[in-house]
C-alpha cells in the first residue's frame, strides 16, 4: 500500500493588513479537546476559534478573514472572558458567565486590531485586541463566508478505505467473463 507524502502548497499566503478594522464575527469553531503546552507544562484543554471577516478586500476581491483561538472558559484570567468583556463594553453578570453561548456573537460587530507577527520568515495577522463598534458606525455583514461546520467535507487521502477485490461482489467472475466479452465483440464487430 503506498503512503503519498508532498511538500505542501506552495501558494503564498497574505496577511490581513495591520491595523485596526470594522469587522463582523462570522464563525466559531469548536477545536476540540487539544494538548497545549505552555510555559514547559503540557495539558489538555478545550479550544475555540473566532473568526471574523474584515472590509478589506484580498487579491481575489474576497474579504479577510482573521482568526484567534482561545481556551473555551469564562474564568475571570481566561482570554476569551475578557477578549468578550472588550468587545460587549460590559463585565458577564454571575448568569451569563455561568452558561454563555458563544456562538450568540456570530453576526456581531466590532473594531479589532490586527497586529502582524513574523514565525518561521512567514508573517500572521492576529487579533491582538477587541471593541464595540463607535455609536453611528454602519454595521458590516458578511459576504461569501460558510460557517466551517457546514462545509462539505473534502476527501482525504486515507487509504484505508480504498477498495479491494473482497469489496467488489462477484468479482472472482472477472477473468472468466472478460474473455467472453472480447470474443463477442470480435465475431459481431
Amino acid at each position: 500500500m503506498a503512503l503519498i507524502v508532498s511538500a505542501g502548497d506552495s501558494k503564498t499566503y497574505t496577511p490581513a493588513p495591520a491595523g485596526v478594522h470594522q469587522a463582523v464575527c462570522v464563525d466559531v469553531i469548536d477545536k476540540g479537546i487539544l494538548e497545549v503546552t505552555y510555559a514547559g507544562k503540557t495539558k489538555k484543554q478545550h479550544k475555540i476559534s473566532l473568526a471574523w471577516q474584515i472590509e478589506e478586500l484580498r487579491d481575489d476581491l474576497k474579504r479577510y478573514v482573521v482568526y484567534k483561538r482561545y481556551t473555551a472558559s469564562l474564568n475571570e484570567k481566561a482570554t476569551l472572558r475578557k477578549d468578550l468583556e472588550s468587545w460587549r463594553g460590559r463585565a458577564f453578570t454571575r448568569e451569563e458567565e455561568m452558561a454563555f453561548d458563544v456562538e450568540s456573537v456570530i453576526g456581531a460587530n466590532g473594531l479589532i486590531n490586527i497586529q502582524h507577527n513574523t514565525k518561521d520568515g512567514q508573517t500572521y495577522a492576529n487579533v491582538v485586541s477587541i471593541m464595540p463598534l463607535a455609536k453611528g458606525m454602519v454595521k458590516l455583514a458578511s459576504t461569501d463566508y460558510v460557517r466551517e461546520k457546514d462545509r462539505a467535507e473534502t476527501p482525504s487521502a486515507d487509504t484505508s478505505q480504498a477498495l479491494t477485490e473482497d469489496d467488489i461482489p462477484f468479482m472472482w467472475l472477472v477473468p472468466f467473463v472478460l474473455p467472453a466479452l472480447f470474443a463477442a465483440h470480435v465475431i459481431f464487430a
